[in-house]
């Protein structure tokens, strides 16, 4: 490995200089690489060195695009059988995000400075701040992708990460995500009382089976009648569906979790076991009347009138939304009628907002009309992947044993 100095005189008989890094390659190719400045050169030189050693040095005329990486990236998604909304999103990320900024930029030349000047562009085109952080973990995944299959020495989205963690942006993210509020982003149990009153037909079953087992939406409309168990009064979570409707497995191996049910979710069960529409044998009766499956551990629980994966904006715009209205858990969203009256819209917009109340009450002290659960089986109920997702989520909801009533009753204690 050497630098050395080298001057030519161009056509038009102007002299020039540059600086070229000479080395031999982990494959035994020699190459050459040119710099403006000796500095350039022997700082590339200190790290090709390191990277030939350890046999992670790719050059750069033998590096690809970072759109030829995205392509290699996505066939190994679909290969990993990884969900098609997930491997959509990828191809979404890829075609309005990534290759428009970096797609003709071969891997070789990505660095730090390079994928911050990236996350300034798309800031200024106007992703949002969600937007641009699932982008830069999708480049990240990219990246990592391309560096198994030894087409890049350094994942730099990586490396850029790793720092900020340790740094006050990650201070500032938690800032700017704030925490979940009661009343805001968790119904109230006045709210939730209100709601449970007003249910009534087909969306009671399951949205009494949200709110007191915490089922996510996908749980929800994956559920099997073989995953409830009546005699011990237990949800079983063994699948899920996509936005797509497709049957998968759980989020992550966390996600495959039992979870009792209380009585009134399981009475609920039982009458819409008898009442829920069972898929169309194909067979008719004798009043010519189309005749129905008998129930079978393998149909859906909470399924579409001809026994499909119900959708989950049917589940909100027809169940959540409407019963919230019934139930007067509403918000004016300054627009009148004709009859000059207020119009009101429903207060949460998402079945997670009933994940979040299963939470609280889990947390929720006995004497506060909660379950007081610790902070793990918590966290298995919920079916997360680790303690610190339950914690970073719902921390500040669990008592904390220093108010002013305990630490009265503690200092009588003490002083007795």
């Amino acid at each position: 490995m050497s630098i050395r100095k080298r001057k030519w005189t161009t056509a038009t008989g102007i002299e020039k200089e540059a600086w070229v890094a000479d080395y031999v390659d982990g494959q035994g190719t020699r190459r050459l690489k040119t710099f403006d400045r000796k500095k350039d050169a022997d700082a590339f030189m200190a790290t090709a060195k390191v990277e030939v050693r350890e046999g992670t040095h790719v050059a750069e005329n033998a590096s690809i695009t970072v759109k030829a990486a995205g392509e290699l990236w996505i066939k190994s998604a679909e290969s990993a059988g990884l969900e098609r909304s997930t491997v959509d999103q990828y191809k979404q990320h890829l075609k309005f995000h990534i290759n428009p900024f970096l797609g003709a930029t071969k891997l070789s030349s990505l660095n730090i400075p390079t994928v911050r000047e990236f996350e300034d562009r798309l800031r200024e085109e106007g992703r949002s701040p969600a937007m641009l952080k699932k982008v830069l973990v999708s480049l990240g995944s990219l990246l990592a992708d391309a560096q198994e299959r030894g087409k890049v020495a350094r994942n730099v989205v990586r490396d850029m990460r790793g720092v900020r963690r340790k740094g006050k942006e990650r201070q500032q993210e938690k800032r700017q995500k704030g925490k979940l509020k009661v009343g805001v982003d968790i119904p109230t149990r006045q709210e939730v009382k209100a709601i449970v009153g007003a249910l009534e037909g087909r969306w009671r079953p399951i949205l009494l089976t949200a709110i007191f087992c915490g089922l996510r939406a996908s749980e929800l409309r994956g559920l099997r009648w073989s995953d409830v168990d009546f005699e011990k009064r237990q949800i079983r979570v063994h699948q899920r569906a996509d936005r797509f409707n497709d049957i998968g497995r759980p989020k992550s191996e966390a996600g495959e979790r039992t979870i009792p049910a209380p009585p009134m979710v399981i009475n609920t069960l039982k009458e819409w076991k008898l009442a829920y529409p069972r898929p169309l044998t194909g067979v008719e009766d004798e009043d010519g009347k189309p005749i129905r499956e008998e129930a079978r551990d393998s149909h859906l629980v909470f399924p579409t009138g001809t026994g499909n994966v119900e959708s989950l904006g049917n589940i909100i715009n027809r169940g959540l939304i409407p019963v919230q209205i019934r139930a007067g858990v509403t918000v004016d969203n300054g627009a009148k009628n004709d009859k000059g009256e207020p119009v009101l819209d429903a207060k949460y917009t998402g079945m997670h907002c009933l994940r979040h109340f299963y939470a609280s009450w889990c947390i929720n002290r006995t004497e506060d009309g909660g379950l007081g659960l610790p902070p793990k089986v918590v966290q298995e109920r919920l079916g997360h992947s680790s303690i610190v997702m339950t914690m970073d989520t719902y921390g500040h909801l669990f008592p904390r044993g220093d108010d002013a009533a305990e630490l009265a009753a503690a200092e009588r204690s003490l002083l007795a």
